[in-house]
């Protein structure tokens, strides 16, 4: 694959297109936006379509507008196969079908890799490395534009999943489009509270609510796209919360014990490193000052002292010019690591057995 043309220039297209051009693929953009167009070329994601016939098409835009821009690029023959990354696949694919798309060189297709942020100014080349690419090809879908897709997957340093379209919309209401309004639930309740209590926040918080920062008016289609299976999880997670209020005023925790017993099962079912089975790592725990060059110094020590980092996660303490790193490494190496980060003058606190840190401070 040699030329690849990226309609849309937000946060996936473009970090479709700088991934695409670090293997030296011709990238051409196309956006309703000039202006994206063009901060995307200026960050080296390719140049404008004036026309150029290519191998492949990249559709990233929203997903009701999606048959609309691959039965325009069809008419104008612009590639050999067509994909779109579009998170919600039946009502893209029905639209398709009823503008009279040929189905045969359309290869569906969603990411599962984003941002909180959006635009092209956020895209990152290794956006999509080790993450799951969904690849819905219909019974028509010609083998050779499945492989060009493929072919791009992997470019991207992503995996490609096959899947039927109707299951990866049932899929993603469950592991992406439900957790996005939960989250954004919690965000919400957090409008009235005081000084104080926001004061008292702790990454806990801010872990959960991480994803309600996401654009609203993009997340709006998204879950227009997805509305039924979306609304079926919703139910669900709202029924075990009013079952845990009901019990919490009652006194009788049997139910919130056996929510919270159910979330830690559901929470250890979630893959781990690179798709793998979750494996169990100790957290070393390091105060550094919050100042340039900091967690360079602190990777540069872990690779002097032969450990490879699994993990890390910040935690700025409110008010003061200092944060806690916690670096997650295999329990036989939090020894080394810890020595190490003590020689070059970090504060390391113990390690606790190699086990991670309790729920105090969270």
């Amino acid at each position: 694959m040699e030329k690849v043309l990226v309609v849309g220039t937000g946060l996936i297209g473009t970090s479709a297109a700088l991934a695409l051009r670090e293997k030296e693929v011709a990238v051409y953009l196309s956006d309703v936006d000039a202006h994206a167009v063009r901060l995307a070329r200026e960050l080296g994601a390719g140049q404008e379509w004036t026309g150029q016939d290519v191998d492949l098409a990249l559709i990233a835009v929203p997903p009701h507008i999606v048959g609309e821009r691959l039965a325009d690029l069809q008419k104008q023959g612009a590639a050999r196969a067509y994909t779109d990354v579009a998170s919600v696949k039946v009502d893209p694919i029905a639209d398709a079908e009823r503008l009279g798309c040929d189905l045969t060189s359309y290869v569906p297709g969603h990411p599962l890799a984003g941002r909180e942020r959006s635009g092209p100014a956020a895209a990152r080349a290794d956006l999509f490395l080790g993450r799951p690419w969904a690849l819905c090809p219909g019974p028509e879908t010609d083998t050779g534009a499945v492989r060009r897709v493929r072919e791009l997957v992997s470019m991207c340093g992503a995996k490609a999943v096959t899947v039927g379209a109707g299951e990866h919309d049932s899929a993603v209401a469950l592991v992406s489009h439900a957790p996005h309004v939960v989250a954004s639930a919690v965000a919400a309740s957090l409008e009235g509270g005081g000084d104080v209590a926001l004061g008292l926040a702790g990454q806990g918080l801010r872990d959960v609510t991480r994803i309600a920062a996401g654009d609203p008016l993009l997340w709006r289609m998204i879950l227009f796209g997805n509305a039924l299976p979306v609304a079926g999880v919703l139910e669900r997670i709202a029924a075990d919360l009013a079952a845990a209020a009901s019990a919490l005023r009652s006194g009788d925790l049997d139910d919130v014990t056996d929510l919270l017993r159910r979330g830690v099962d559901g929470h250890g079912r979630i893959p781990g490193k690179h798709g793998g089975p979750v494996r169990d790592y100790a957290v070393v725990q390091v105060v550094l000052q919050d100042g340039p060059g900091e967690l360079a110094r602190l990777f540069n020590a872990a690779e002097l002292a032969d450990v490879n980092i699994e993990d890390v996660r910040l935690e700025h303490s409110t008010g003061l010019p200092v944060g806690v790193a916690e670096v997650s490494v295999r329990p036989e190496d939090t020894d080394r690591l810890a020595e190490a980060l003590r020689f070059h003058g970090w504060h390391v606190p113990p390690v606790p057995g190699g086990n991670s840190a309790g729920p105090e401070g969270r």
